[in-house]
């Protein structure tokens, strides 16, 4: 009951002190391996080790050995799952609101190694071809092996106008590259490139495009204003290119599903261990309800969360064709607590499911058409759209020579509305 009495009055560094003067301290017996109280003395008798004789007692305090401990108990859960001091907790927080300071590289780990889920648009990383599937071996020359997501992520942010190299191994061509990239202020336009395509790629339909970069908070209000002036031009298919969207708000991945789907739609449902993590997510009752015009999206390996969930809620609802690769296999649910220290723990708590079940975490969301694209193509594509602003001014030739997978989406949607033509009903001529 002591231990009790002092968690609850004194909290956990008075637990700390009175397991110091622990002398009889004695190893856990069974019954007391999962046993709260036992494993904290445990704990506590570690750090009381490591501060009386550890070689280098400037890395002793306190403060360092616990947020280490933190660091490691986090990394130790899943790649997904980390421990935020309170300037990384601050930078998270900037992410969803589209500002922060870095190279425009979504990062996550794979296979021990922190791995470019996509580059952001109009970022140095996307200015200089790092692509998708990127592995980060070196920053600044130290080996990125033992680093956990956090440590990584610090080292590649950091005050605008520092230098950053990056040493990449690109898995599709076992090519090593050293990248030089200056860290700038990011402002992430999370809807680009709205636009009726040219009459050359579409012949007598007009298909829109739109590029959705991320899922942050003004996403879904600007894609329903781009919907709208589109609309206005005439519109009569869609192609949504999610390609290299990294992901990020899952209410902003709903609510822009529900642009396209009736309210009330269940696009999304999410399965922890406890109850509260059992929950079904639809599209809301207040969204302004659209044309049912066809939909094609694009999709890669870049696409990741936010995208998954997009793509697959609209594929399994058969409201949209799905052209490109399998994207990444990002599908898990991370809730992020804040510590009284302003620091934060961001840890999974459940998996995502697509409105069929399927589950996206390792999975992915697996295209309607394959088409691949070399990784030449990917780089000339996205750098060329990266450097143009808006709209390419050789639109008609990039996508002809370096975009098989929008080539395919156009011709699938014209194909679409060919045959609802030929089959739509016929208007009878009424004699007088």
């Amino acid at each position: 009951m002591k231990h009790r009495l002092l968690l609850t009055t004194g909290g956990f560094l008075l637990l700390l002190v009175f397991a110091f003067g622990l002398h009889a301290y004695s190893a856990p017996n069974e019954q007391q391996e999962d046993d709260g109280y036992s494993q904290i003395a445990i704990f506590a008798k570690a750090i009381q080790l490591l501060r009386q004789d550890y070689v280098d007692g400037n890395k002793t305090s306190y403060h360092d050995l616990i947020t280490g401990a933190m660091k490691g108990m986090l990394s130790s859960l899943d790649p997904h799952s980390q421990y935020m001091d309170a300037n990384d907790f601050r930078e998270m927080q900037d992410d969803t609101r589209s500002r922060f300071n870095g190279l425009g590289i979504e990062v996550s780990m794979k296979n021990g190694l922190p791995t470019v889920v996509s580059p952001m648009e109009d970022t140095p990383a996307a200015k200089a071809g790092i692509l998708s599937g990127d592995q980060i071996l070196k920053i600044n020359g130290s080996a990125t092996d033992r680093m956990d997501l956090q440590d990584a992520m610090s080292l590649l942010r950091g005050a605008p106008g520092q230098k950053v190299t990056l040493t990449l191994l690109r898995p599709s061509t076992k090519e090593v590259k050293d990248y030089t990239l200056e860290r700038v202020e990011i402002k992430v336009q999370s809807v680009k490139n709205a636009h009726v395509l040219e009459t050359e790629l579409t012949g007598p339909f007009k298909i829109a495009y739109v590029r959705l970069i991320q899922f942050n908070e003004p996403t879904a209000d600007e894609l329903a204003k781009a919907l709208d002036e589109l609309q206005k031009q005439g519109m009569q298919g869609l192609i949504v290119d999610l390609r290299n969207n990294p992901g990020g708000l899952l209410n902003s991945a709903v609510d822009v599903c529900a642009q396209f789907l009736p309210p009330n739609t269940k696009v999304v449902s999410t399965q922890g261990r406890t109850t509260s993590q059992q929950r079904d997510y639809s599209t809301p009752s207040t969204t302004k309800q659209r044309p049912d015009f066809p939909m094609a999206l694009l999709i890669n390996e870049g696409s990741a969360s936010g995208a998954e969930i997009v793509a697959g809620a609209l594929k399994d609802l058969k409201r949209a064709i799905l052209v490109g690769e399998t994207t990444f296999g990002k599908g898990s649910v991370q809730n992020v607590l804040q510590l009284p220290d302003g620091s934060a723990l961001r840890f999974t708590t459940a998996k995502y499911y697509t409105p069929s079940k399927q589950v996206i975490h390792g999975n992915g969301v697996a295209p309607n058409i394959r088409v691949a694209m070399t990784p030449e193509q990917e780089r000339t594509l996205f750098t060329t759209r990266s450097s143009s602003g808006e709209k390419s001014p050789n639109e008609v030739d990039l996508v002809k020579t370096k975009d098989p997978q929008m080539l395919r989406a156009i011709d699938a949607l014209k194909g679409v509305m060919i045959y609802a033509q030929q089959n739509s009903p016929k208007t009878e001529s009424v004699k007088k």
